[in-house]
């Protein structure tokens, strides 16, 4: 018996094996790449490399922390991007090397925290979960962006606890909708032991004013707790950071296991990210050019996709339902020169196996458009193939 073995030919079965994807399309010529997260296209701008490395000083700074923050020698890239968070933000701010780091820490030492109750939505990341598992502390689900849902099991549970943590997304990774940050902020006028956690991962740098995320746009922003911010993905860099209060800040110093037991990110990546935030939050152009690409995509998949709304946005799904048509389906775009890769189980709950498209500033109308006579033929094709199996 080799369980390994087993688990991989189950995963197959099921339609569910990952595997590391080429970068390549037909023949080795480049495809139109429709699954990274690089909303303004900055992963790939050249000039911008080259900008950065030709200040002075850049070529100076160290390639390795060798230490973690609170051992670490060199301190001044971090506090500067830091401070300069906080001037954004209006409060202080702490880097994390990820954003499953910045979740996993972050979610955990707040919920060790006295007896505290996680509410989290439905659909959060990943790490989120994990942090909620590390935690220890009892967690309840309320249904995707449902705050009546939501509202019902404060009313019910919120008293018996000293803190409860409420924990969304701005903008979901996986179907590209939004919390009602406003909402959200207007429960906590109702019990004042929630602490409000918003991650804005798939929001910083492509919404909200300056490309800070929803968060920093709503009337309600003071009520927010705990802001989280990624660094790898509008960004074009790594890392991530939140932003707090001062107590939260000094308390997750001494308690984010993530922050306190890991090798901090290297200087030089914090100098670069500092750069690329000062170039982001003036890219209002290429934040509406976004936008425009959503809504175009939008009219295209909705007609698709009868049964699933979709909402205008970077991030938008093509549900096929099926592990094996999503594989299917991304195969077949590939032949045809886009990158859409299949997203299933576990990432996504079952039976709402997908494709995930994911929009960059850097593509144009026309690279939308292709893109969707090529779904429209790949879907053709599958339907042609079912109906004939």
């Amino acid at each position: 018996m080799n369980p390994f073995r087993d688990t991989l030919a189950r995963l197959s079965d099921e339609g569910n094996l990952r595997t590391i994807p080429s970068v390549a399309g037909r023949d080795d010529r480049p495809v139109t790449d429709l699954s990274s997260n690089d909303y303004l296209g900055l992963g790939t701008r050249t000039d911008l490399q080259e900008e950065f490395f030709s200040r002075e000083g850049v070529t100076r700074i160290p390639m390795t922390s060798s230490a973690s923050r609170l051992l670490a020698g060199r301190q001044d890239e971090y506090a500067s991007l830091e401070s300069l968070l906080a001037t954004l933000y209006g409060r202080p701010t702490l880097l994390f090397n990820s954003g499953y780091h910045a979740n996993t820490g972050m979610v955990s030492a707040l919920a060790r925290a006295g007896r505290t109750l996680i509410v989290a939505d439905k659909l959060v990341h990943a790490s989120i979960i994990d942090g909620m598992t590390l935690s220890k502390a009892p967690f309840v689900r309320f249904r995707h962006n449902d705050l009546g849902h939501l509202g019902r099991i404060l009313a019910k549970e919120a008293d018996e606890y000293d803190r409860v943590l409420v924990v969304v997304e701005s903008v979901y990774s996986m179907d590209g909708d939004r919390a009602d940050i406003d909402g959200l902020t207007a429960l906590k006028h109702k019990h004042n032991n929630m602490l409000l956690y918003v991650d804005e991962a798939h929001a910083f740098g492509a919404e909200g004013p300056q490309g800070l995320g929803l968060s920093r746009g709503s009337a309600g922003y003071d009520n927010i707790d705990v802001v989280v911010g990624t660094f790898g993905k509008a960004c074009a860099s790594m890392g991530a950071f939140c932003a707090v209060s001062q107590d939260i800040h000094d308390y997750l110093v001494n308690s984010a296991r993530s922050f306190i037991f890991s090798t901090a990110l290297p200087p030089l990546t914090a100098a670069w990210t500092q750069f690329m935030i000062e170039k982001l939050i003036v890219m209002d152009t290429e934040r509406a050019r976004l936008k425009v690409l959503g809504e175009q995509l939008h009219d295209i998949l909705s007609p698709l996709s009868p049964g699933f709304s979709i909402t205008p946005s970077h991030i938008q799904p093509f549900v096929t339902g099926d592990p094996h048509r999503a594989v299917s389906l991304s195969a077949r775009l590939l032949e045809e020169g886009f990158k859409v890769l299949p997203i299933r189980v576990p990432t996504v709950p079952p039976g709402t196996d997908r494709l995930r498209i994911s929009l960059s500033a850097a593509l144009s109308p026309d690279d939308i458009e292709r893109f969707g006579n090529a779904l429209r033929r790949a879907v053709k094709q599958e339907h042609k193939k079912t109906n004939n199996a």
